[in-house]
């Protein structure tokens, strides 16, 4: 079955996806942390026929979207205001988010662009170029080794193919800036409402650990997409995420399901999710050969998938806002 998307009001089919495409240093323009003035062409991968299938005619119309834009500033506005890189404008960066933010005022909720294909560069490696103003705006507010870019391959109702692109973070292998997970831990810890033990409890929560871990494990003794039960090889992961949850979600059996740790990744970063009806939705930013791989099917059932009227409010809030769609 082809995985549908709708975006804004338009129903399209989705051909596939262009996984993560990091941001290099040497890309962007302000928020640079090493030397040179920027290179405006963009590396999309190396010559081979899966990639010049994916992108079969660089012609065709390109978008991003404004929410997809100022999400993204959301994400990494800690940085901004409190950056942890070396950038060379350290100083200048709680500014520029401002500035960034006003700006995106003036774009349309749908920004198109055209790219152009780097084909005189000799070498197995391929680039593209756009001279549009939203490719130099991405530039100037994406933050390098911490922005990936990924691109959607999409057929609308009439037959016409274009190419959805989207900016995502990723701090390191973390959903969110480390600054802030040490931020909402020292607010615990100086929580005097909280005894020394509840503290520990709530802290060892973030990694699935302590009494967290031991009463979900009570309700769910096994990875319900697995089967596995051996508890070695069981994370407890939050549905609703520790550091955006409130003190008794934190701790909350209810918040959290049994995984094992590829299942676990996925769910945590956004690219599974569940219906209210214990299906699984996958994220159209997989690629095919990647859901194939993992024997991910979309809209699968998984009748053992422990989901109560509890869980269900942690469950809307995972996909409202950590599912990526």
């Amino acid at each position: 079955m082809n995985m549908k998307i709708n975006i804004n009001g338009i129903n399209y089919e989705v051909i596939d996806a262009k996984e993560k495409m990091t941001v290099p240093d040497c890309w962007v323009l302000k928020n640079k942390i090493g030397g040179g003035h920027g290179e405006a062409k963009f590396y999309i991968g190396n010559k081979s026929d899966e990639l010049f299938d994916f992108f079969d005619d660089f012609t065709r119309e390109n978008f991003v979207l404004k929410k997809d834009l100022l999400k993204y500033l959301d994400e990494v506005k800690e940085e901004y205001k409190n950056p942890e890189q070396p950038y060379r404008n350290k100083e200048q960066l709680p500014e520029f988010w401002d500035q960034y933010i006003q700006k995106l005022n003036y774009f349309e909720d749908i920004i198109t662009f055209s790219i152009q294909y780097q084909n005189q560069i000799t070498g197995p490696r391929v680039y593209i170029n756009s001279s549009d103003e939203i490719y130099k705006f991405i530039r100037t507010i994406s933050l390098p080794n911490i922005t990936y870019l990924s691109v959607l391959k999409l057929k609308d109702n009439n037959g016409e193919i274009k190419y959805y692109w989207k900016l995502f973070v990723d701090y390191f292998n973390e959903d969110i800036q480390a600054k802030e997970i040490k931020k909402e831990e020292e607010n615990i810890v100086e929580d005097t409402s909280l005894t020394s033990i509840e503290k520990e409890v709530i802290v060892k929560a973030r990694k699935g650990q302590g009494e967290y871990r031991r009463k979900l494990l009570e309700e769910c003794p096994f990875c319900p997409i697995t089967m596995v039960s051996d508890d070695r090889l069981l994370i407890a992961s939050h549905i609703k995420p520790w550091a955006k949850s409130e003190k008794y979600e934190k701790i909350d059996q209810k918040n959290g399901f049994m995984f094992t740790p590829t299942y676990d990744f996925l769910f945590d970063r956004g690219f599974i999710t569940f219906t209210n009806n214990k299906e699984m939705l996958v994220s159209p930013w997989l690629s095919k050969m990647t859901c194939s791989k993992l024997n991910l099917v979309n809209n699968k059932k998984y009748n053992l998938l422990p989901i109560d009227d509890e869980r269900i409010k942690y469950l809307e809030y995972h996909r409202n806002n950590i599912f990526k769609q």
